[in-house]
């Protein structure tokens, strides 16, 4: 609440206001006891004031803005697994495929740019539309064990709109070779 001894500290007690007796009053009161003690000074005396004043109104205004921001929007993939062990993958079998599931976590719609993999014998398939916030959706993998045998891990970059930009997902397992 804004009383005679609250001035009179924000003007470290240089001016006429806070050279008298302070008395009992109500924010009114004292709001117009000071504006008529600053029509009433000097005008450098009021110079000086009236320049702290517009400090303590603008140092107010940005703490209220800063406050009052609004939220971020963002969006966020998560994904309910980052690796897919496909195992034993007999090659004469043929294409192996799986699915990463995920859910978009953030507040704004979730968009896939790119799922590349490290080499051509992984194919990702992934959403072109935008993810709404709270949905799911999965990216699709097939991989092709022709010509590999043992063990492997594939990894595939996921870039999005989201928080993280770049999110790696991989596929390991051993090919067992034809006969």
């Amino acid at each position: 609440m804004l009383n005679h001894n609250f001035l009179c500290q924000i003007f470290q007690k240089n001016t006429l206001f806070c050279r008298h007796e302070p008395q009992e009053s109500t924010t009114t009161d004292a709001i117009s006891r000071f504006f008529s003690l600053i029509l009433q000074s000097n005008t450098a005396q009021a110079s000086i004031i009236m320049k702290r004043l517009l400090f303590c109104i603008i140092a107010t205004s940005l703490s209220l803005m800063a406050v009052a921001k609004e939220p971020e929007s963002y969006a966020e993939a998560s994904f309910t697994r980052t690796t897919a062990d496909l195992g034993f993958i007999n090659e004469a079998k043929g294409i192996a495929r799986c699915e990463f599931e995920f859910t978009n976590t953030g507040n704004a719609p979730l968009i896939i740019i790119e799922a590349k993999a490290s080499c051509g014998c992984t194919n990702p398939d992934y959403p072109r539309q935008p993810i709404a916030p709270g949905k799911k959706g999965k990216i699709k993998v097939k991989f092709n064990p022709a010509g590999g045998s043992g063990g492997f891990r594939k990894t595939i970059i996921v870039k999005t709109n989201g928080r993280e930009k770049r999110t790696s997902l991989y596929l390991e397992g051993s090919i067992i070779p034809r006969k």
